[in-house]
Protein backbone atom coordinates (compact mmCIF):
# COMPACT_ATOMS: atom_id res chain seq x y z
CA UNK A 1 0.00 0.00 0.00
CA UNK A 2 1.46 3.51 -0.63
CA UNK A 3 1.84 5.90 2.08
CA UNK A 4 0.41 9.74 0.97
CA UNK A 5 2.24 12.72 -0.20
CA UNK A 6 2.79 14.00 3.23
CA UNK A 7 4.24 10.42 4.37
CA UNK A 8 7.03 10.78 1.99
CA UNK A 9 7.77 14.55 2.59
CA UNK A 10 8.43 13.18 6.13
CA UNK A 11 10.38 10.34 5.28
CA UNK A 12 12.47 12.83 2.95
CA UNK A 13 12.53 15.51 5.97
CA UNK A 14 14.02 12.91 8.04
CA UNK A 15 16.42 11.83 5.84
CA UNK A 16 17.58 15.44 6.03
CA UNK A 17 17.59 15.96 9.19
CA UNK A 18 19.98 13.02 10.14
CA UNK A 19 23.00 15.08 8.21
CA UNK A 20 21.74 18.96 9.26
CA UNK A 21 22.19 19.90 12.75
CA UNK A 22 21.70 23.14 13.96
CA UNK A 23 24.47 25.06 16.51
CA UNK A 24 25.03 27.88 18.32
CA UNK A 25 27.86 29.06 15.65
CA UNK A 26 25.26 27.85 12.44
CA UNK A 27 21.77 27.48 13.13
CA UNK A 28 19.58 25.92 11.15
CA UNK A 29 17.27 27.80 8.75
CA UNK A 30 13.90 25.53 8.77
CA UNK A 31 11.07 26.18 6.06
CA UNK A 32 7.93 24.46 6.10
CA UNK A 33 5.29 25.38 3.74
CA UNK A 34 1.71 25.14 3.70
CA UNK A 35 -0.66 25.15 0.72
CA UNK A 36 -1.25 28.60 2.08
CA UNK A 37 1.51 30.10 4.11
CA UNK A 38 5.14 29.77 4.37
CA UNK A 39 7.52 29.76 7.96
CA UNK A 40 10.97 29.82 8.37
CA UNK A 41 12.98 29.74 11.76
CA UNK A 42 16.08 29.88 13.02
CA UNK A 43 16.72 27.18 15.42
CA UNK A 44 19.71 26.05 17.89
CA UNK A 45 19.36 22.54 17.96
CA UNK A 46 21.54 21.97 21.12
CA UNK A 47 19.42 24.27 22.83
CA UNK A 48 16.28 23.53 21.42
CA UNK A 49 15.54 27.14 20.81
CA UNK A 50 14.09 29.10 17.95
CA UNK A 51 16.48 32.05 17.64
CA UNK A 52 14.38 33.90 14.84
CA UNK A 53 11.10 32.98 12.69
CA UNK A 54 9.06 34.66 9.89
CA UNK A 55 6.25 33.73 8.06
CA UNK A 56 3.31 34.74 5.56
CA UNK A 57 0.90 34.91 8.10
CA UNK A 58 2.14 38.37 9.69
CA UNK A 59 -0.13 41.31 9.36
CA UNK A 60 2.01 42.63 6.80
CA UNK A 61 1.92 39.86 3.89
CA UNK A 62 -1.41 37.89 5.61
CA UNK A 63 -3.49 39.31 2.71
CA UNK A 64 -1.41 37.96 -0.15
CA UNK A 65 -1.49 34.73 -1.98
CA UNK A 66 1.36 32.18 -1.71
CA UNK A 67 3.47 32.83 -4.33
CA UNK A 68 7.22 33.31 -4.98
CA UNK A 69 7.30 36.76 -4.38
CA UNK A 70 5.71 36.28 -1.00
CA UNK A 71 7.80 33.61 0.22
CA UNK A 72 10.80 35.90 -1.04
CA UNK A 73 9.57 38.44 1.46
CA UNK A 74 9.65 36.21 4.30
CA UNK A 75 12.84 34.91 2.96
CA UNK A 76 14.20 38.83 3.34
CA UNK A 77 12.29 39.66 6.80
CA UNK A 78 14.09 36.43 8.26
CA UNK A 79 17.46 37.39 6.94
CA UNK A 80 16.60 41.00 8.80
CA UNK A 81 15.92 39.55 11.72
CA UNK A 82 18.41 36.59 11.73
CA UNK A 83 21.28 40.19 11.61
CA UNK A 84 19.29 41.78 14.45
CA UNK A 85 20.26 38.68 16.69
CA UNK A 86 23.80 38.63 15.28
CA UNK A 87 23.40 36.04 12.81
CA UNK A 88 25.39 35.46 9.58
CA UNK A 89 25.41 32.24 8.73
CA UNK A 90 23.19 29.00 8.99
CA UNK A 91 22.64 25.72 7.64
CA UNK A 92 19.48 25.59 5.61
CA UNK A 93 16.66 22.78 6.13
CA UNK A 94 14.07 22.24 3.17
CA UNK A 95 11.69 20.33 5.87
CA UNK A 96 11.76 17.28 2.90
CA UNK A 97 10.27 19.91 0.11
CA UNK A 98 11.80 19.92 -3.33
CA UNK A 99 14.17 22.85 -3.73
CA UNK A 100 12.56 24.70 -6.18
CA UNK A 101 9.77 27.36 -6.55
CA UNK A 102 8.92 28.73 -3.31
CA UNK A 103 11.08 27.12 -1.31
CA UNK A 104 14.20 28.40 -3.62
CA UNK A 105 12.37 32.15 -3.63
CA UNK A 106 12.95 31.76 0.58
CA UNK A 107 16.20 30.96 0.20
CA UNK A 108 17.43 33.20 -2.52
CA UNK A 109 15.87 36.22 -0.66
CA UNK A 110 17.59 35.10 2.71
CA UNK A 111 20.89 35.05 0.53
CA UNK A 112 20.78 38.92 -1.14
CA UNK A 113 19.75 39.66 2.20
CA UNK A 114 23.43 38.42 3.72
CA UNK A 115 22.21 35.13 5.04
CA UNK A 116 25.41 32.84 4.11
CA UNK A 117 24.64 28.99 3.75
Amino acid sequence: MRGSRQDARRRRHHRVRKAVHGTAARPRLAVFRSNRYIYAQIIDDDLGRTLAAASSQEQALRDRTLTAETAAEVGRLIAERAKEAGIDSVVFDRGGFPFHGRVKALADAAREAGLEF
